[in-house]
């Protein structure tokens, strides 16, 4: 797995690169030659927060944990990356024909598909990114799908956890 890491407000020390190799190495069975991780570390007031994406194939892992260290926030963020593979092992393991390697791996309970437990029907109107933000807060809701007034695309604004949005475009 190729490692990239990122300092936000942060140079990173040797020290902490070291771990980070040695922290994702363990994940490395799990991932093709192919894998990219991308750490990045950013330090605001009193919290240090890192968030890793591993891209593989179609698969994509991302966790992001926040602590008093950056230490800590990797420890966190590599055992989230770590649940969510053993959570989703079979499903993984089917979609990608087997080429992850999960035989050491514990069994979980949660090996069954995907519930969905309510499905909901709405029409699509042409509108403007600011209108949609807009219609989203007005409904409460955290994300909200339109069709954009200018591309004819749908299109997904989201709320982030800093309190900013975010555009979700397809490619």
């Amino acid at each position: 797995m190729k490692v990239t890491t990122i300092g936000r407000k942060v140079s990173l020390k040797d020290a902490f690169l070291e771990r980070v190799d040695n922290k994702l190495a363990k994940l490395d069975k799990f991932f093709s030659d192919n894998a990219v991780a991308t750490v990045t570390v950013t330090v605001e007031k009193k919290w240090q927060t890192v968030e890793i994406a591993i891209k593989d194939r179609k698969l994509m892992f991302r966790s992001e944990k926040s602590a008093d260290s950056m230490e800590l926030a990797l420890d966190d963020a590599v055992e989230n990356l770590e649940a969510q593979i053993i959570k989703n092992k079979e499903k993984i393991h089917r979609k990608f024909n087997g080429y992850a390697y999960f035989d050491d791996l514990p069994s979980t309970d949660e090996d069954e598909d995907y519930e969905i437990v309510r499905k909901k029907v709405f029409a699509l109107q042409p509108q403007s990114v600011d209108d949609a933000i807009l219609e989203m807060n007005m409904l409460g809701h955290t994300f909200f799908m339109f069709k954009d007034i200018v591309t004819e695309e749908i299109n997904v604004v989201y709320k982030r956890k800093d309190g900013k949005y975010g555009l979700l475009l397809p490619e």
